[in-house]
């Protein structure tokens, strides 16, 4: 049996994996000539480093992690501990450790993995459909490719999404820019093995320390959408939108490198529950395009993944049968996860200044408990327990 596979992204890749591992012939497509990540790096939580761990490759991600033991909230103006606490007790309760990762060294070792030989890159997808039992891909060229089954890991401006649902999805600016990179790890920005988090303002500065003695950084800038800031122009804006800020904010934007930062405006999209169509189906961002402000975007294509894979393996009636099954176990959580970001992204950037601040308050009296249990509940609910 063969799949075709659009978009090697994370999902794409960890969808070809799983799917090779119970036999299938897959071959992956993508329109990019090299496949530049968006974005420096990426928290893969525990449920996402679960799936890796399902796919063979817990040594591997574990090799590109980084060490982070807890995290801490600063005010951002001051610079004061608002909390600070350990996640042992979230590591003990969910039975795995997070690690932040770079995203070019996951997507690295995700195609290393899935191998050279059926990756084939500069090959735009313009159309796909499907005719009984084959469905065909057609490229931009007027060259095609026919398998079993497609799947649409083509990311938030996907093709195979708009054939799925009959229309084209629309995006919804969250109302912020978030820019990021990664700089030497230094205990006078962060403690090393801490998720670090310097709020005020309706604005956010984030450290989390990945592999290679790394922070990863980001910086979140609510305002109008549709702006563009030349990279030589990023550290100045950058000192504008957060003057007064503390001395390791200020230190930080001093050493960022423009020309290998990010600027990238943030957008979701509204859940919907239909990810199959006959013998296509969507995966990962085409699916359930999301805000990154719970950190589970990436968790959530792993997630899709290995559902897909259990379905298309344990079930016996049929490919449309199983994806159908896929599309059961995946569409209420991820639309709950896309929901919860929504939400949390709307008070961290003080959509209501009120709840934000009240927000504010609660850290200064917060043990790390509550912070951890909303963790959790992401966490919860994945399909590896």
């Amino acid at each position: 049996m063969k799949v075709i596979i659009v978009g090697a992204g994370i999902g794409g890749l960890s969808a070809g994996i799983a799917l090779r591992r119970i036999g299938w012939d897959v071959a992956i497509y993508d329109r990019v000539t090299e496949v530049k990540p968006v974005g420096a790096a990426i928290s893969v939580w525990s449920n996402g480093v679960k799936c890796l761990n399902y796919l063979g490759l817990r040594d591997e991600v574990a090799a590109i992690g980084g060490r982070m033991d807890g995290m801490g909230y600063l005010d951002g103006l001051s610079g004061e501990v608002m909390t600070r606490f350990s996640f042992a007790p979230l590591v003990e309760e969910v039975g795995q450790r997070p690690y932040p990762v770079s995203r070019a060294e996951l997507q690295s070792m995700l195609m290393r993995v899935f191998g050279p030989e059926s990756l084939h890159l500069g090959r735009r997808v313009t159309a796909v459909s499907q005719q009984g039992g084959t469905v065909t891909a057609t490229f931009e060229d007027g060259r095609t490719d026919t398998a079993d089954m497609l799947i649409g890991a083509d990311g938030a401006h996907s093709v195979v999404r708009t054939h799925v649902l009959g229309r084209p999805a629309e995006r919804r600016y969250a109302g912020y820019v978030n820019w990021n990179g990664l700089v030497a790890a230094d205990a006078g920005l962060a403690p090393p093995d801490e998720w670090t988090v310097f709020v005020a303002e309706g604005k956010r500065v984030s450290l989390m320390p990945i592999a290679g003695d790394r922070f990863y950084f980001f910086f979140d800038t609510p305002g109008p959408s549709g702006r563009t800031v030349a990279r030589d122009a990023f550290r100045a804006e950058l000192k504008a939108e957060f003057a007064g800020w503390a001395d390791p904010v200020q230190r930080l934007i001093e050493r960022i490198d423009p020309m290998a930062a990010n600027r990238i405006e943030i957008h979701d999209i509204d859940p919907f529950h239909t990810w199959v169509k006959g013998r296509i189906a969507l995966l990962g961002d085409s699916a359930h395009n999301t805000a990154p402000d719970i950190g589970q975007g990436g968790c959530m294509a792993l997630e899709d993944a290995v559902v897909l894979a259990i379905a298309l393996q344990t079930n016996s009636l049929g490919i449309e049968d199983a994806l159908r099954r896929y599309q059961a176990r995946r569409t209420d959580r991820a639309a709950e996860l896309v929901l919860r970001a929504r939400k949390r992204c709307d008070v961290t950037h003080a959509k209501d200044p009120a709840a934000t601040q009240a927000w504010y308050d609660g850290l200064r009296r917060e043990d790390g408990s509550n912070i951890m249990r909303g963790i959790i509940s992401n966490i919860a609910g994945n399909p590896l327990g």
